[in-house]
């Protein structure tokens, strides 16, 4: 009835749309005030909000309790602008994917079973988009544990089953402590990344397939410490460049420090030196178990985010920025603008920053956030768990 009486008595021959309310056709003889009054009665029936409050709400994927729990999801955005979600339960990979952007998201589907899967504390599936359909790689072996460990990678082509593919490092048993990474590159290729021990050391290694992960080149050594091994527990991530090039972000270890480095191969076959970001140096004697992640823009900038004592830092290689105090930042990049999700303790409040601007609080309770953004840099869609009285529960936003 009060959408009646507005349009009666002030927008005279006015329409009125689903929700039987007066839109366009202001024809009342204070347009302006009339327009005031609308949004007011809009406000109050909850039909408007001021477009500086305007905040999608996060979307419950899965949830579960103790070994019913949902653990590390995971993000990729196809060229299609289909959004693939995966995450781990038990040795269970589950998929779902989102047409819109990432505003819903179909039912999770169980895709495949990884014997054994590391999974937690940034260890479980990563996944990424090739021309043939989304790959997900995840780490298992018959014993697990730490005692074996093989990334093993499957592939899903539209409409079908998904696929067992190729084993990505060729030492068997040299990716048991874990911690991998992904990313797809120029011309379909697909780069993983890993802590490898095949030399009895921590080192960072990685691999190539360009028939959408089907094969895996041989492996290559991006970096070996001079001190012997790298920061054993603390996840490596990989991002390309548009013209074939690679960047790796890890935390080192040299001379006791627990510093965050980048080494980037121009050809993907040659690795130059390993630069760190920070000017900060962390000597600690043991691992924060925190790596960072990576991310190149449209303008070919790459942005590292990283976690250095209790602060996190914002680097594009040259200058580097403070954040804050948090833990666990991820990166995308919306065009030339770096956003980076962290949370405020190992499980605590998420926030995100998008460029410049001030940090804004996305949830609560939250652990393990990932980013990811499309191929144009116009949309992200950031996914994490969230710790409640239901268990764990993955949730999922589109962003911004």
């Amino acid at each position: 009835m009060i959408a009646r009486s507005i349009r009666s008595s002030c927008f005279g021959s006015g329409r009125t749309d689903s929700h039987n309310v007066c839109v366009a056709d202001l024809n009342c003889a204070n347009p302006a005030r009339c327009g005031r009054f609308l949004v007011a009665v809009l406000m109050a029936i909850g039909l408007w909000m001021p477009t500086s409050t305007l905040a999608a709400s996060p979307m419950t994927v899965a949830r579960g309790k103790k070994a019913d729990a949902p653990k590390q999801p995971q993000v990729a955005v196809a060229p299609d602008n289909t959004v693939h979600l995966v995450y781990g339960l038990g040795d269970d990979v589950y998929h779902a994917i989102s047409k819109d952007q990432g505003k819903s998201f179909s039912k999770p589907q169980k895709a495949f079973t990884c014997p054994n899967m590391s999974l937690g504390m940034r260890r479980g599936p990563r996944i990424v988009s090739s021309p043939a359909g989304p790959v997900v790689t995840a780490i298992g072996g018959p014993q697990g544990k730490g005692r074996d460990g093989d990334i093993l990678a499957w592939r899903n082509s539209e409409g079908g089953e998904w696929k067992k593919l190729g084993r990505v490092n060729d030492v068997e048993g040299s990716a048991r402590e874990g911690l991998h990474n992904m990313t797809s590159g120029a011309e379909g290729a697909l780069w993983c990344c890993w802590l490898d021990l095949r030399d009895k050391k921590t080192e960072l290694y990685v691999a190539k397939s360009s028939d959408g992960g089907e094969s895996w080149d041989a492996n290559r050594l991006a970096y070996r410490s001079p001190d012997g091994s790298i920061c054993e527990c603390c996840h490596p991530s990989i991002a390309a460049g548009a013209k074939g090039s690679i960047h790796l972000l890890f935390r080192n270890q040299l001379g006791g420090k627990r510093d965050m480095y980048v080494v980037t191969s121009e050809d993907g076959e040659r690795f130059g030196d390993a630069r760190p970001l920070s000017q900060m140096q962390w000597m600690l004697n043991a691992c924060p178990m925190d790596g960072g992640m990576i991310a190149v823009a449209t303008d070919q900038t790459v942005w590292s985010a990283y976690r250095q004592k209790d602060q996190l830092y914002l680097s594009d290689g040259r200058n580097e920025a403070a954040l804050g105090r948090g833990e666990q930042p991820t990166i995308a990049c919306l065009k030339n603008q770096p956003l980076v999700l962290w949370t405020k303790g190992r499980v605590g409040e998420l926030m995100l920053r998008a460029g410049d601007a001030k940090p804004r609080r996305l949830g609560s309770d939250a652990r393990d956030p990932v980013i990811a953004s499309d191929v144009s840099g116009v949309f992200a869609v950031a996914a994490w768990e969230a710790i409640s009285d239901e268990g764990t529960v993955i949730r999922v936003l589109p962003v911004p």
